[in-house]
């Protein structure tokens, strides 16, 4: 099974942990192991460590799946980044639900 980790904005979004397991259920369902930083406690820590541990989730998966709102995020424009620098498999969620159909 392929190691994926999800990507998408979370700071200001209010909605996001559903957002994130919703898509999380439909990459489990194709299977795919999820890595969800939506998941992360919250509050408890700072936006420097979700950072840090976020990026640690990252390095440890094979691709990143990005959700449609991932440009809003300058968490999830780093991760891009971070992602294009370790050569990761790059996949946007929105192309992907779409060519499972």
């Amino acid at each position: 099974m392929k190691t994926v980790y999800l990507a998408g904005k979370i700071t200001g979004d209010e909605g996001y942990r559903e957002k994130f397991a919703a898509a999380a259920r439909e990459l489990e369902l194709a299977g795919f192991v999820v890595c969800n930083p939506a998941m992360l406690p919250y509050p408890g820590f700072e936006y420097d460590q979700y950072l840090r541990m976020s990026a640690a989730m990252l390095e440890e998966c094979e691709a990143v799946c990005f959700l449609p709102d991932w440009v809003q995020s300058n968490g999830a424009r780093l991760e891009y980044a971070m992602a294009i620098d370790a050569g990761k498999e790059i996949f946007y969620y929105r192309e992907w639900i779409v060519g499972r159909s």
